[in-house]
């Protein structure tokens, strides 16, 4: 099987030299891709949380979800990077039913904070979280072209 590389959907991807690697066949994605390729200077946040810059919890999963997309967006700033130089993102909820329940909502809140730009994700059911307030915690990791 070969993999078909094309650029990333968004114009801004297009020029950062981000690739989607999507292998022939198979069916195409939706609000994410199978494999991205990049060049460049690696940005990678940790475990990132819905809380604001005094530690308090934003109430409610898509708030949450919300929340934490803005802290991973200021923390690749803090990088020099952009929402557009995601390659990746993998999610930890506590509650799939609710994650699945809020697919519409989750949508729009990803496309306000972080835009069109779709990385290779993965999302994993936990347990809980080292926070017992949090509902969500997502790692991030950019690229940023030299």
């Amino acid at each position: 099987m070969s993999a078909i590389r094309q650029p990333a959907a968004t114009a801004s991807a297009k020029n950062n030299g981000l690739e989607v690697l999507q292998p022939s066949g198979w069916p195409q994605p939706k609000g994410y891709a199978n494999g991205m390729m990049a060049d460049g200077r690696y940005v990678v946040t940790g475990g990132v949380v819905g809380w604001d810059a005094s530690g308090r919890f934003a109430d409610g999963f898509i708030a949450q979800v919300r929340q934490t997309l803005e802290n991973i967006v200021a923390i690749l700033a803090e990088g020099g990077a952009r929402p557009d130089h995601l390659v990746r993102l993998t999610w930890y909820v506590v509650d799939m039913d609710e994650y699945v329940a809020n697919l519409k909502a989750l949508g729009k809140v990803y496309r306000e904070v972080v835009g069109t730009h779709y990385p290779s994700m993965a999302l994993v059911q936990v347990v809980r979280l080292v926070e017992p307030t949090a509902r969500v915690e997502i790692e991030a990791t950019a690229v940023v072209p030299r």
